[in-house]
């Protein structure tokens, strides 16, 4: 894991000389296993993030603004209950471990001052946010529940004594001497960076590396030179905060990662003036992925439900439609035996008659229900037959609009194949809105966002024509029906979900209308073919019917081009707009 003891003593110094004597104004859990931190200091706010979430645990300051939920969490009320008003008094790390403590100094109900312990511990898929009252060791509640079940050793719940992590028995780094160093090293055992992580505490294999690399010739007084010295500057809080882009993956640290960058592109490595700003570079956008996939996982596992559920209606209506190609032998029944009604009885199980509707006149068989009159079996058979065709009709309505339902909710899983947190909640307020989902109660947040108007995303040709792509329905509506003039030109796949694309100019070369009818196909379903129809027209032939589903248009006077999407144009256009 690269945020070890030594990031977390490095962000620890750089939280304590920032938010210490701070005044925490304003709580706020944005998300499951994330806490904002709203702190008063020196007439500025600032923002403490901090996050148990298992794949991404990690404390820094932010400059970022999180959504919020209409209504908090307990966690969070609880915190606001005993923080808020506050004033942070300490923050320190628990020797080189990955555990903060934050003191804060605040009023009880009486109005008597006490102190607070926000424990903050980064340990991976057992990272937890814990109050206490350090005054008699007491729990007063976590951000994870820890029951008996799950670990006997340590639970943690409201009310329980606060048990810390179990000890690693580890050494720490920076007060070994080299007597101690030396005598703990094992050449011929090999695999000294493995040694190096199971004897200290705080350091990751990274870092490890990082030691042996700077060694060169592994012996023990080369180890040791680099390791001491290393950890001088460490003690002395000289640290480089630095993020590298390695061939196949990418890793952070506060100090210079050798091992890593030699041979490297300047590109690929960046430095930071700040362990908080590293941490909100690195951290940020992987963790707004991951937010992101979750939400896309549920709306996408909910859509393919509900066309799995139209797939099926369709077989059903088709089978429908089959049975109703039975419906004119009905009606011939009920005029032959109407025909006929003087050689037929009650209680006859059927009658041979002749079909003098057909040339040859053959004899046909008619089942006759024995407990009805000859009169009745004709009116059950006139009957079914305007069943049949009525159930035909309705059939054939109910197939169109089915049919056109798996299109939409088609062109809805399509559109949050690449979408942002935000365009996810356009999709969800429009599956809302549609009737699919249930609506959320309205607040503040929502009505405001309601008078914000859809940004479509923004593309330049390589002739310097602006083109916008609608990321899903409210984009495509905005652009397609508000934002773009008549003269403009209006792309889609030809008979595939995807997303409306426009032309923002009158005139323009064969080059920009290839590079817009690329970007068409790539935003679409057929992303990954070759050779996708896409059609072309004016935006004054482009209409949207009475009452159809959001997105749905109709169109005439088009041309159709024939294009293979590239992510590489995708770049080369975004980065014409940068």
């Amino acid at each position: 894991m690269a945020f070890d003891g030594i990031v977390t003593r490095a962000v620890t110094r750089e939280l304590s000389e920032e938010l210490e004597t701070g005044r925490i104004s304003k709580i706020y859990q944005p998300r499951e296993m994330d806490l904002c931190f709203v702190i008063r200091m020196q007439k500025e706010n600032k923002k403490l993030f901090i996050s148990a979430n298992p794949s991404f645990p990690r404390i820094h300051l932010t400059e970022k603004t999180f959504s919020n939920p209409l209504n908090p969490p307990m966690f969070c009320m609880l915190l606001r209950k005993h923080c808020e008003g506050g004033i942070i008094e300490r923050i320190r790390q628990v020797d080189m471990e990955r555990i903060i403590h934050i003191d804060i100094k605040t009023r009880d109900e009486l109005g008597d001052w006490k102190v607070v312990r926000l424990i903050v511990e980064i340990m991976g898929r057992h990272s937890n946010i814990i109050l206490i009252d350090p005054d008699r060791n007491l729990i007063l509640d976590g951000i994870h529940h820890v029951t008996p079940a799950v670990s006997r050793y340590r639970t943690i719940l409201p009310g329980k004594d606060y048990v810390a992590p179990p000890e690693q028995n580890k050494a720490s780094p920076l007060d070994v001497d080299r007597e101690q160093f030396i005598r703990g090293m094992d050449l011929n055992a090999g695999k000294m960076d493995k040694q190096i992580v199971q004897r200290f505490s705080g350091i990751s294999p990274l870092i490890a590396r990082e030691i042996l690399h700077r060694a060169g010739l592994p012996t023990r007084e080369n180890l040791w030179r680099e390791f001491s010295q290393l950890m001088h500057d460490i003690k002395e809080h000289r640290y480089e905060p630095i993020l590298v882009h390695g061939q196949e993956k990418s890793y952070f640290s506060v100090i210079r990662l050798t091992h890593v960058t030699d041979g490297l592109e300047p590109d690929r490595i960046k430095t930071f003036p700040t362990v908080s700003r590293l941490l909100e570079t690195y951290y940020h956008e992987r963790a707004e992925r991951d937010a992101v996939r979750q939400r896309v996982h549920d709306l996408t596992r909910f859509l393919t439900n509900e066309i799995n559920k139209n797939q099926k209606k369709i077989k059903k209506l088709e089978q429908t439609m089959r049975d109703a190609e039975t419906a004119d032998k009905w009606k011939l029944y009920g005029e032959l035996i109407t025909a006929y009604m003087h050689q037929i009885k009650k209680g006859d199980k059927s009658v041979r008659v002749i079909n003098y509707y057909e040339e040859d006149q053959p004899e046909i068989d008619i089942p006759l229900d024995p407990e009805k009159s000859p009169a009745d079996n004709a009116q059950h058979y006139f009957k079914k037959y305007n069943k049949t065709k009525t159930g035909l009709k309705a059939a054939r309505e109910q197939l169109t609009k089915t049919r056109e339902e798996i299109d939409y909710l088609e062109g809805v899983l399509v559109q949050l194949d690449q979408a942002t947190m935000k365009e996810v909640e356009d999709v969800r307020e429009e599956l809302e809105e549609q009737g699919y989902l249930r609506k959320r109660k309205p607040g503040k947040q929502d009505r405001r966002k309601k008078k914000e108007k859809p940004v479509p995303e923004r593309f330049v040709s390589s002739e310097g024509i602006e083109i916008l792509v609608g990321k899903n329905n409210k984009q495509n509506e905005y652009l397609t029906n508000r934002l773009a003039s008549s003269r403009d030109t209006w792309l889609h796949t030809k008979d595939i979900p995807g997303s409306h694309v426009v032309i923002r100019a009158e005139q323009f070369g064969e080059q920009t209308l290839l590079e817009a009818a690329e970007l068409a196909a790539y935003f679409s379903k057929a992303r990954q073919s070759s050779q996708v129809p896409v059609d072309y027209t004016l935006i004054k032939h482009v209409k949207k019917p009475n009452g159809s589903k959001p997105g749905y248009v109709i169109y005439d006077n088009q041309k159709t081009v024939y294009v293979t999407p590239d992510e590489a144009t995708l770049r080369r256009l975004k980065k014409q707009e940068a």
